[in-house]
């Protein structure tokens, strides 16, 4: 069965997105620190070398950009490359089943938030948030 709500985002997604509340979350330091602690923790995430064709462009174009996905989000990003995969290996036998688990994966791993991607600023440096966050 569904829970309600939106689901609580990571401790450095609210530290970056500045939805980060002092008397709901403690300390934004604190939260700072531990986010790094536990990214240290699991590393970074690596490509697996068995993911290839579709599978294997879904990750260099949507996980490998993803700078807050560390490697305890593995699993998930895994399994959205293969569910990527097989709806592009056939998309009008995609289940909607399917495409919830899709949608579901990607919202997990922050790929539907805007204010994760990375914007060039003027200079065309790659700046992360610039235009949510200035």
């Amino acid at each position: 069965m569904a829970t309600r709500g939106a689901r609580p985002k990571p401790a450095a997604l609210r530290v970056v997105s500045g939805t980060h509340r002092s008397d709901r979350h403690g300390d934004a330091g604190d939260a700072s620190d531990g986010a790094a602690a536990s990214a240290d923790a699991f590393g970074k995430i690596q490509k697996p070398a068995w993911l290839k064709g579709e599978a294997a462009k879904a990750w260099n174009r949507w996980i490998e950009p993803a700078f807050w996905l560390d490697a305890a989000r593995e699993a998930s990003a895994i399994a959205f490359c293969e569910l990527w995969s097989e709806f592009r290996a056939s998309p009008a036998n995609f289940q909607s089943a399917r495409h919830g688990q899709l949608r579901s994966y990607m919202s997990e791993l922050g790929l539907t938030d805007e204010r994760n991607r990375i914007v060039s600023g003027e200079d065309g440096k790659k700046d992360k948030g610039a235009r949510f966050f200035d």
